[in-house]
């Protein structure tokens, strides 16, 4: 399978895409390393016990940034690809970016990239990335986003949609979370109220984010109350 790569900026901008731009394409035995666990231990002295503080913060497994290392090869003459070279470091070189994977087009990693040497002699000519990134990929679209049929996935997709939901009175919805804790953004036209995990909190007229109200992995139920229109802006990220 011919893979790809699709650059953007923070601001979804475009930047390029390895193979319409410059017909490069990934080569065999690309690696994304398992992102590394945060610990918090302490020996107990005089004992073979250990203290384990590695979730006693926020109840939750954190990770650390992983680096990708990306090889892209292309047959090309010389002058060409120093040219290409240049021009994909001019793009890409010391930048923090979003990059989407052909092979999973529903998600996007952000990270820093790194252009390496020039190599230029072999027939098989490559341009090599290494990019550090978070520990989760996040989903292409959020719930108060228009849902995209092209890259959802019918293996692990999920839908969500949140956005200009009617509150007439009450309305319960469930936002199903992926692996990544997450704090929403519910963007209100009116004031109104929400319960989650049997707590009522006030929303105003705007956007709010309740610290208390955390999208986890699976099935989380909210129930609003009032009248008005509720937009729930959650991303999912998963390992």
């Amino acid at each position: 399978m011919e893979e790809y790569i699709t650059f953007l900026d923070l601001k979804d901008n475009f930047i390029l895409n390895t193979f319409n731009d410059y017909h490069l394409l990934l080569q065999d035995g690309l690696t994304i390393p398992t992102a590394e666990v945060k610990t918090e231990t302490e020996d107990i002295p005089g004992t073979s016990d250990i203290l384990d503080y590695t979730e006693a913060l926020t109840g939750d497994v954190h990770y650390s940034q992983r680096q990708i290392h990306i090889e892209l090869a292309g047959v090309k003459e010389l002058g060409e690809f120093l040219s290409v070279h240049s021009q994909i470091k001019n793009k890409l070189h010391g930048k923090k970016v979003k990059m989407i994977f052909s092979e999973d087009p529903g998600y996007y990693w952000i990270g820093r990239v790194s252009v390496g040497d020039v190599s230029p002699y072999d027939v098989l000519r490559n341009v090599i990335l290494d990019v550090k990134v978070d520990p989760y990929k996040y989903e292409i679209s959020s719930s108060a986003e228009d849902w995209l049929w092209d890259p959802f996935s019918f293996v692990d997709g999920i839908i969500n949609e949140c956005k200009d939901l009617v509150v007439d009175g009450t309305l319960k919805i469930s936002v199903y979370g992926r692996r990544k804790h997450v704090i929403p953004k519910i963007i209100c036209d009116s004031a109104m109220t929400v319960t989650f995990n049997n707590v009522t909190y006030n929303l105003s007229a705007g956007t709010n984010e309740v610290l208390d109200i955390e999208i986890i992995e699976g099935e989380n139920k909210l129930t609003f109350e009032g009248n008005g229109t509720v937009s729930i802006d959650y991303r999912g990220g998963s390992l």
